[in-house]
């Protein structure tokens, strides 16, 4: 597996992936032990903490902004928070920065911490190193991939260029996918130190693949929007059918991807099962 730098096309073909909720069976597990709980600790919301929590989880994981990166998840939370709850100090800067920056990582909040010594860049810091080692102590066996991925990968590899685009931590997303030998159909991982899902798909297409040659596979309304705003293909892992979505991947929608004839009817096909199944 290379970096992005390092990363020359082998093939017509590029199909991406995203991880968690897509093709690791970890999304529900990590926003309800570990994102959530870690926000009520740093900011003390004890007092509210059902009602918030499902709050977190509402916007994460069963709406149409599930899947969006953290730091936007806790700018609108946080919003509410400030609105109903309590008042969060530096929570219009904060929110103004998740929509302007061009990347939204522990990286280049930390820059942010340092560059105007806001308390909430800290907190937010803080709060984010404080999930990631609470995904790290999640017991290994409850971070594994769903039914069929491992062969949806491998056959999409024997004809494409595979990328993980994905808005999670680079360190989690590879010791996830290395564990269960998922990085053996992977050539390239773009993770939340790129950029967006979608920057990280013009990235790759930087790397001369026609528009109508790339598919991305994704579980959330941002990865949609993603392929859309890039011009790109998109096939939905529909949440609670994730294994029958993987099998019809691979024996329906990869091959009319490689033959040609996904883009249109059969597109809008997924695309409206897609919304349907998050509405």
């Amino acid at each position: 597996m290379k970096t992005l730098a390092e990363f020359a096309r082998k093939n017509e073909y590029l199909v991406c992936v995203d991880s968690d909720g897509c093709a690791m069976d970890t999304m529900d597990i990590k926003h309800i032990n570990c994102f959530g709980p870690c926000m009520i600790d740093e900011w003390e919301l004890e007092q509210w903490r059902e009602t918030i929590l499902d709050r977190w989880n509402d916007i994460n994981l069963y709406s149409m902004t599930r899947g969006i990166n953290r730091f936007l998840a806790l700018a609108m939370t946080l919003e509410e928070v400030n609105r109903d709850y309590c008042k969060v100090d530096g929570i219009e800067e904060f929110s103004a920065w998740t929509k302007e920056a061009d990347e939204l990582s522990n990286s280049s909040v930390g820059c942010q911490a340092e560059k105007t010594g806001q308390e909430i860049f800290k907190k937010a810091l803080s709060w984010s190193v404080a999930v990631n080692q609470a995904i790290n102590q999640l017991p290994e066996e409850k971070k594994v991939p769903f039914e069929g991925v491992k062969e949806g990968l491998k056959a999409a590899h024997e004809k494409a260029d595979v990328a993980i685009v994905s808005s999670a931590n680079l360190e989690a997303v590879l010791e996830e996918w290395q564990k269960h030998g998922l990085m053996d159909s992977v050539d390239v991982c773009l993770t939340q130190n790129v950029g967006s899902k979608a920057l990280c798909i013009s990235k790759m297409l930087e790397h001369g693949f026609q528009k109508n040659h790339v598919l991305m596979v994704g579980d959330a309304p941002g990865d949609l929007g993603a392929a859309e705003k890039n011009g790109v293909l998109y096939y939905p892992i529909l949440v609670r059918r994730e294994k029958e979505s993987w099998e019809r991947f691979v024996a329906e929608a990869l091959p009319k991807f490689l033959d040609g004839t996904y883009e249109g009817e059969y597109q809008e096909q997924q695309k409206a099962a897609f919304k349907e199944n998050l509405s």
